[in-house]
């Protein structure tokens, strides 16, 4: 992250993340939604031009979860909405503030 207070905005504001923890370590985020935790090391000098950073999530009710991403008015990934991929998963992907490319996904039941 290369701020902060616009990361942690974006992830409890936009994606439904809280904090995790009480401490608030200076250059250090940790969020968790569900039973996923993310965090976060201050980079102030990365490029988010040049990022090439991603992450997968595993979740469940992903169409849920979609529409609600859709009427908080979170900018879906161009690129990524919510589809039926080959490999049996239906994926979606949203870029955070610093172009980390969050994918979210749910094995399809057969």
């Amino acid at each position: 992250m290369r701020n902060k207070k616009i990361t942690r905005d974006f992830y409890l504001n936009k994606l439904g993340f809280k904090e995790f923890g009480s401490d608030d370590y200076e250059g250090y985020l940790m969020l968790e939604k569900d039973q996923i935790q993310i965090h976060f090391f201050e980079f102030k000098e990365l490029n988010p031009k040049e990022n090439y950073g991603q992450v997968y999530i595993r979740t469940n009710s992903i169409e849920k979860y979609y529409q609600w991403l859709l009427d908080n008015k979170t900018a879906i990934h161009p690129n990524g909405p919510l589809e039926t991929k080959p490999w049996g998963q239906k994926e979606f992907a949203i870029l955070d503030p610093d172009n980390n490319l969050l994918t979210f996904g749910e094995a399809i039941e057969e």
